[in-house]
């Protein structure tokens, strides 16, 4: 300092000192990992037994390198200032310092704390349980940033709460945040309290082999329900939040009315596809996976359904999408059970009673067969002699199955009477021959 004056050397100083702690800096963010795994790294038996030791060692583990991080920022400010004011600073930087890491580490071991459990998928989870504990853990974060909002400022000389109570704008701003925040909070907690159960009512019973599914009504219905839900809470909570604002919300929704009565006298046509779709599911009239055919000429699966519109898949794979005020007969092929009806034509020089007996014995074999007795509901009705014309006699049977099951067990039993008459020698198929053509003279 005396050969070269103390301006210069004090520069000196300041650059060697900035220097030192942006190599140090460099060299803690490049370590940062091989040093967590030498926090988290213990024995097997260790990290069984003493769960909570090693789960506070991975969070520490994480974090580590930030305090010190802060620590070099703040050498490195104390280098740049001078006298009793960059003390100060440095104490308060400080006091942020272990103010930030403790809130880092107290947020991460709280959602460690607070996170769902993974629990075993044959068990019951407890949906309300689980909402609790998020609703706990989202107050507990909030009151975290609240007090450290507080707390850094009183570190700095200003107090958040003090300015909220005493000051004027303070409380015309803390009133309205507070009610905006409460808007918020309770239009969250029914939103997720409703759609949990929704969700439920949607699942099966976890845990059960015959457990009972959710009906195709209640698949069809939920769904449209949650989102009309959805709508009304996000427009209740708009139209509040902007009234705690000072916002007049009254020209809005009278002009809202205008608007809705104005759209309701020009489209007829929608309100008529609306209330007709709100009565047929009302009534259960068509349900999501049902085949249906409309008297439009339509028919297919139903693969969804909105408020207004039908959407059918035909057997090609082609899509339809009809709107309900469309719809005027509805023939649905696929509730409770179906008829897999047969008609079959004898001839007349065959034997009555080995005809039935061919019918009983396909029967039977369809019944015995692993693949085809689960579309069954119950045994061939066998009904007799049907009818008689000029080509023999009629014999009518029926299988009652599972709905959607009858075209398996009608192919099954076309084929196997095929080949069991095609055996037989009194026995034979009718056919139709043409009638004769008399010619007619003069």
């Amino acid at each position: 300092a005396r050969q070269l004056g103390g301006n210069i050397t004090a520069s000196v100083a300041v650059v060697t000192g900035l220097t030192a702690t942006f190599i140090f800096a460099s060299l803690v963010i490049r370590l940062r990992r091989p040093v967590a795994h030498l926090i988290r790294n213990r024995a097997y038996e260790d990290r069984v037994q003493h769960r909570a030791v090693q789960e506070t060692l991975r969070i520490f583990s994480t974090l580590w390198y930030l305090p010190i991080l802060l620590m070099i920022l703040v050498s490195a400010v104390n280098l740049v200032g001078a006298g009793a004011e960059s003390q100060k600073a440095l104490q308060n930087a400080l006091l942020t310092t272990v103010l930030l890491v403790s809130t880092l580490f107290l947020s991460t071991l709280l959602q460690h704390l607070l996170a769902p459990r993974e629990s075993d998928p044959a068990q019951r989870v407890r949906p309300y349980k689980e909402l609790l504990r998020s609703l706990a853990h989202a107050l507990l974060r909030i009151a975290m940033a609240v007090a450290f909002i507080e707390l850094l400022g009183r570190i700095w000389g200003f107090s958040v709460i003090d300015f909220a109570l005493s000051n004027r704008l303070g409380q015309a701003i803390s009133n309205s945040l507070s009610s905006i925040g409460l808007i918020l909070l309770v239009t969250w907690l029914l939103w997720v309290v409703l759609d949990t159960a929704i969700q439920e009512a949607l699942k099966p019973a976890a845990g059960r082999r015959n457990a009972r599914q959710p009906s195709t009504r209640v698949r069809t219905i939920l769904p449209m329900l949650r989102n009309a839900i959805k709508v009304i809470l996000i427009v209740i909570c708009t139209i509040t939040t902007m009234a705690n604002l000072g916002i007049n919300v009254a020209p809005l929704l009278a002009g809202a009315g205008v608007i809705g009565l104005a759209i309701g006298f020009g489209s007829q046509q929608l309100v008529q596809d609306v209330i007709t779709g709100l009565f047929i599911l009302i009534e259960d009239t068509i349900s999501i996976g049902d085949w249906v055919v409309l008297d439009s000429g339509h028919a297919g699966t139903v693969e969804s359904l909105t408020i207004r519109t039908l959407r059918l898949r035909d057997g090609k794979g082609f899509v339809h999408s009809v709107p309900f005020g469309q719809i005027k007969a509805v023939t649905n092929q696929s509730r409770q059970f179906a008829y897999a009806f047969f008609s079959v034509q004898f001839t007349y020089d065959s034997d009555v009673d080995a005809s039935l007996a061919l019918i009983h014995e396909v029967g039977q074999s369809i019944s015995e067969d692993p693949l085809l007795r689960i579309n069954l509901q119950g045994p061939l009705q066998v009904f007799g002699v049907d009818r008689m014309d000029l080509n023999g006699f009629v014999l009518t049977a029926q299988f009652r199955t599972i709905s959607g099951g009858q075209y398996a067990v009608s192919r099954a039993f076309n084929e196997r009477l095929k080949k069991r008459v095609d055996q037989t020698e009194n026995v034979s198929f009718a056919q139709v021959y043409p009638l004769p053509v008399q010619a007619m003279g003069a």
